[in-house]
């Protein structure tokens, strides 16, 4: 087991997934028969467009951070609970016991349900199986059942495989990319937001073309990446207090970050282009009767500006919610940034900012309150090993945009015998099957509004 783990670590802390998963790729290329020189290329390419993509939302994340910090404090927001982001609850989450066992449950989930036909996706994002070992401890920390808690995080992998399954059209639609989905598991906003996008379906306000294309022809230059980045820069900037060189700076970077991002993301494209053709082949001689879709991490989505401007639109939302909402206690920063809502909504909408909208202005507060509820949880585990430095003694810690909480919440507590929470599970599972349903049968995003 500790020889496992060693390995495990090595992967996780040496390697990282800028290196494991282009070493997946180049394996899943040679197996399906692309040339050895184009898997190496194609291996390459994969690993340039994670660094990169990493960099450049690193980059945006530490430009917005700062200036989300400064325009708290300058309306006077104090709230007891540090936000440490998904780093941070990663980190904490690496360290818990049988944390390893999530690569097994995975891989286990994935062959079985590919074995039987019931799903079409190879999931090769072994680098977020940290969030099936999160979904575990909750359940553990819930209910001492060890049990439960693998049951929980094999649940997980079935949702994110059939999800995967029922996005898959639209992201190739989104992203140019054949034969790609992704499996990341913050997908399951989807059951929050569905409702939601069901009654703007029928309100023809909401039916008009208003991704980025879209708005290009109603607001010109202002649709542009570079402008629309420095816009919604320099507004956060002076909402935050900056002096007008910091305010400057600030929408500089942020139009940097909106600009690099679609160019790094057509790597993705350019790196899984030739695994996909094979694949395809591949797949047609030995499963005549099937089609197999490999399963990747969210930033084969992250050249969508819509998910930038969604989550960036968004902050000073949900700083008025986290003043607001009675029973938070976090001050959203490291996790201000909400990309369940952004990327679940752009699957959801295809790209139409104003639903994006809608659906986190009226989403926000379940993130918040499950972040409050994780805090003892999440804090308990960090105190037992002192996984994350600056915390003051006694002080609590959480992650604001804290994925899936309406499935984790749901199923520790389901686990721990509530009535309610058995009662709210079955309508989850109502509302995934509905999703699945309609986005089946929903047009792609380019087809999917009027002009």
């Amino acid at each position: 087991m500790n020889f496992l783990q060693d390995v495990m670590n090595y992967i996780l802390n040496d390697l990282g997934s800028a290196i494991f998963i282009p070493a997946i790729i180049l394996i899943l290329g040679l197996v399906v028969g692309v040339k050895f020189k184009d898997a190496i290329v194609s291996a390459l390419t994969m690993g340039v467009a994670f660094t990169g993509m990493s960099i450049v939302v690193g980059f945006m994340v530490g430009a917005i951070g700062p200036a989300t910090e400064a325009l708290a404090k300058n309306t006077g927001i104090n709230l007891p609970v540090v936000d440490v982001g998904w780093t941070g609850a990663a980190a904490i989450t690496w360290t818990w016991t049988y944390a390893m066992s999530s690569f097994a449950i995975m891989i286990g989930v994935n062959l079985i349900m590919l074995t039987f036909k019931w799903t079409k996706t190879l999931n090769i994002d072994f680098w977020n199986a940290w969030g099936k070992a999160l979904t575990s401890f909750l359940v553990f920390t819930v209910t001492g059942n060890l049990v439960f808690a693998f049951i929980a995080a094999a649940l997980q992998c079935v949702l994110e495989l059939k999800l995967a399954d029922a996005f898959q059209k639209h992201i190739e639609d989104l992203t140019g990319i054949p034969l790609v989905s992704t499996t990341h598991f913050m997908t399951s906003a989807v059951v929050l937001l569905m409702p939601i996008n069901w009654v703007m379906d029928k309100i023809p306000f909401f039916n008009k073309r208003l991704d980025v294309e879209g708005l290009k022809a109603k607001i010109g230059v202002f649709s542009e990446n570079s402008v629309m980045g420095f816009v919604l820069g320099l507004t956060l900037g002076f909402a935050s207090a900056y002096t007008v060189s910091g305010s400057l700076n600030i929408a500089i970077q942020v139009a940097t970050a909106m600009v690099l991002l679609p160019m790094i993301a057509k790597m993705f494209m350019t790196a899984l282009a030739p695994i996909a053709d094979k694949m395809s082949e591949f797949t047609k001689s030995k499963f005549k009767d099937r089609e197999i879709i490999i399963g990747l991490d969210w930033p084969i989505l992250a050249g969508r500006a819509e998910v930038w401007t969604t989550m960036l639109l968004l902050v000073p939302v949900i700083l008025i919610w986290a003043v607001i909402l009675p029973g938070n206690e976090i001050l959203p920063v490291a996790g201000i940034l909400n990309f369940s809502i952004a990327v679940s909504g752009l699957l959801l909408t295809g790209g139409n900012i104003l639903r994006m909208l809608v659906m986190g202005i009226i989403t926000a507060p379940v993130y918040l309150l499950g972040s409050t509820w994780l805090a003892p949880i999440l804090t308990g585990l960090s105190n037992q090993i002192g996984a994350i430095e600056g915390v003051e003694a006694g002080q609590r810690v959480s992650w604001s945009s804290f994925e899936a909480p309406e499935f984790r919440v749901l199923v520790a507590e389901v686990f721990n015998g509530n009535i309610i929470a058995i009662g709210g599970a079955l309508v989850f599972v109502l509302m995934i099957v509905w999703t699945s349903k309609y986005m089946n049968k929903a047009k792609v995003p380019s087809q999917r509004y009027e002009n």
